[in-house]
């Protein structure tokens, strides 16, 4: 059983020709359940800010407008993924087993990552057989 948890969430996108990823948090969750809270957490984080609420008073009149019917809603898509036990128990499934979980969601500007692994399997790969240096 892994017992400790590196997450990170990661904004992508292009500036300059290059692609450029902003952190947007960091965990290192000491149990699997504090790990998957905090995915959920900041998918949700994400989706607030992502799609506010129109008649919240900190934004003007007319600072938000409507997307296209054909853009793709991150905001529910990372409300989906909150919501779904399934995909929840897939993913304590596979980062229980010390493999890398990555879930993202793309519109047309920005992907947004959210990434967790086992620090125990990090370990591991470091320590895995390899180059052996002679001992002076």
């Amino acid at each position: 059983m892994h017992d400790e948890f590196l997450c990170h969430v990661t904004a992508y996108g292009v500036c300059g020709g290059r692609r450029i990823g902003v952190p947007l948090g960091t965990y290192r969750a000491p149990t699997l359940p504090l790990a998957l809270w905090w995915l959920r957490d900041r998918a949700s984080w994400m989706a607030e800010r992502l799609d506010p609420r129109p008649e919240a008073e900190h934004f003007p009149p007319r600072a938000l407008v409507p997307v296209a019917d054909t853009a793709p809603d991150v905001p529910a898509a990372l409300r989906a993924w909150c919501g779904d036990l399934v995909q929840q128990e897939r993913v304590a499934d596979e980062l229980a087993a010390g493999q890398l979980v990555r879930l993202a969601v793309s519109d047309e500007t920005t992907e947004y990552e959210l990434l967790a692994e086992s620090i125990d399997a990090l370990r591991m790969q470091r320590t895995a057989p390899g180059l052996v240096l002679p001992v002076a």
